[in-house]
């Protein structure tokens, strides 16, 4: 591969929708070839504590994620290479021991609620793209998502947004939507902001 990949960082909150509109991407994009980056895959690894302690851990605090690899695999990336993305156990809350190979591809998505926290990161991102939706929707599809995908139970879903989700949201993930290029109001389901988005990257890729 010649040409330097167009890399796009999609971010918000918890339960925002960034699945979706990275997936909105991927279909438009179905014959590129394309790498999908998860920030999710590189909480730190927490084999050392006990399950209570990993229950305590804050993990939408920017401490919670090994940025040092995420950066480093993101760049590998970037230039060409391969990369092991590490698999995250979320029911275990810490790292499993398997991990993914990954190829660099021509377009490279990147998602995670801090990616746009990291200057290291953000630099590499071509185009910066902010999903933002209201808490009480947030809320309701992360408890779809934890109790159907990630084996928790409603009353602990709800009680760690209360205690930690929303509060570090307005804190730490908010406030980096000044950083991006585009916001994107209901993720997936605003067409007109995927249609531009994918104007936008096709123009990239044409160049």
């Amino acid at each position: 591969m010649t040409k330097k990949p167009i890399v796009i960082g999609v971010t918000g909150g918890s339960g925002s929708g960034k699945s979706s509109v990275s997936n909105k991407i991927l279909q438009n994009f179905s014959t590129y070839s394309i790498v999908l980056l998860q920030q999710d895959s590189y909480y730190k690894d927490q084999s050392h504590l006990n399950f209570e302690e990993r229950l305590n851990t804050n993990y939408d605090h920017p401490f919670a994620f090994d940025n040092e690899l995420f950066y480093e695999h993101l760049n590998q990336l970037v230039n060409g290479q391969s990369i092991e993305e590490p698999v995250y156990d979320f029911e275990q809350y810490t790292r499993s021991s398997q991990t993914i190979i990954k190829e660099s591809r021509e377009v490279i998505i990147v998602e995670g609620i801090l990616i746009l926290d990291d200057e290291r990161i953000r630099d590499l991102l071509d185009i910066k793209v902010y999903v933002e939706t209201d808490d009480d929707i947030r809320l309701a599809r992360r408890i779809l998502r934890d109790v159907k995908d990630r084996g928790r139970s409603v009353e602990s879903v709800i009680q760690q947004y209360i205690d930690v989700v929303k509060p570090m949201h307005h804190q730490f993930i908010e406030p980096t939507k000044r950083y991006a290029d585009i916001i994107v109001p209901e993720g997936g389901y605003n067409q007109v902001a995927i249609d531009l988005l994918a104007t936008k990257i096709r123009s990239i890729l044409n160049e």
